[in-house]
């Protein structure tokens, strides 16, 4: 009787754990929306090599960690770096929300992907102009210690160009500013008025398109006048470098001290 009573409870014990799986099996659904990251687990792939388990991937997907509190990206879902880089056959990447681009999670190999963009592109930042500067050196120098000579057919200039914008450079012609170009962007000249050496007296009378031209040991350019202007002693905006290649030329105003003529004018192409 003894050994009856022992065999049926272990028939029954048995008859348990012969439940069938399907009686066991649940579904709960991860949380959705801006207050929650996406769900670390990846959907079942069904697949045909899984011998006793056919049909079925076990498989986790790659937990996040959350990224620093307070950072650009600390409060959008998704965001964060994985826990372990190496795990994962394919690439996981992050998916986009709204119109914020998102940066790409490492791949398998720990390395980057290609950026993913939402529903906007990416605008790259514009790139730094690249100003134009030509510096005086040795061999930029003619004998007799000039650097180039500037003609203005319209007004019957034709004069050399000396290094430096002080009386002793214009008593001999036209001056170079010492801190600006002397053949790439902005070439900057200086003469007087009046006098004797007064070679820019009437560069004011200058029109649109009339001709300049400055020629160096690098070579010579002919320039067209787009801009006279009467401009304040004290600005120094027009000896700024230029993109363009353009010549300035500058002298003073007759009975105004506090002012200077500026005429500029653009490389001929």
């Amino acid at each position: 009787m003894r050994k009856l009573l022992t065999l049926c409870s272990a028939l029954c014990l048995m008859a348990l754990f012969c439940v069938p799986a399907s009686a066991l099996e649940y579904t709960i659904d991860a949380p959705s929306g801006l207050e929650y990251a996406n769900a670390t687990s990846v959907e079942p792939v069904l697949t045909a090599d899984r011998g006793e388990r056919p049909n079925e991937d076990l498989s986790k997907g790659n937990p996040m960690v959350a990224p620093a509190f307070g950072s650009n990206t600390s409060y959008l879902p998704g965001s964060g770096d994985p826990l372990y880089p190496f795990l994962g056959a394919t690439e996981a990447v992050q998916q986009p929300v709204g119109n914020f681009p998102m940066i790409p999670l490492p791949n398998a190999s720990g390395i980057p992907s290609a950026p993913v963009v939402g529903n906007t592109s990416i605008t790259a930042e514009p790139s730094t102009p690249i100003y134009g500067y030509t510096e005086v050196t040795g061999d930029m120098y003619y004998t007799g210690d000039y650097l180039g000579r500037v003609k203005i057919p319209s007004l019957g200039v034709n004069v050399k160009v000396y290094q430096g914008t002080d009386s002793s450079a214009l008593a001999k012609g036209a001056g170079h500013f010492e801190d600006t170009s002397i053949w790439e962007g902005n070439v900057c000249i200086a003469g007087h008025n009046r006098g004797a050496h007064g070679i820019f007296g009437d560069i004011h009378t200058l029109k649109s398109g009339d001709a300049i031209t400055l020629t160096t040991k690098a070579g010579t350019r002919t320039y067209s006048v787009f801009s006279v202007s009467k401009v304040k002693e004290t600005d120094t905006s027009m000896l700024g470098r230029t993109v363009e290649n353009q010549i300035t030329l500058l002298t003073c105003v007759r009975n105004q001290s506090a002012y200077r003529w500026c005429v500029q004018a653009v490389e001929v192409k």
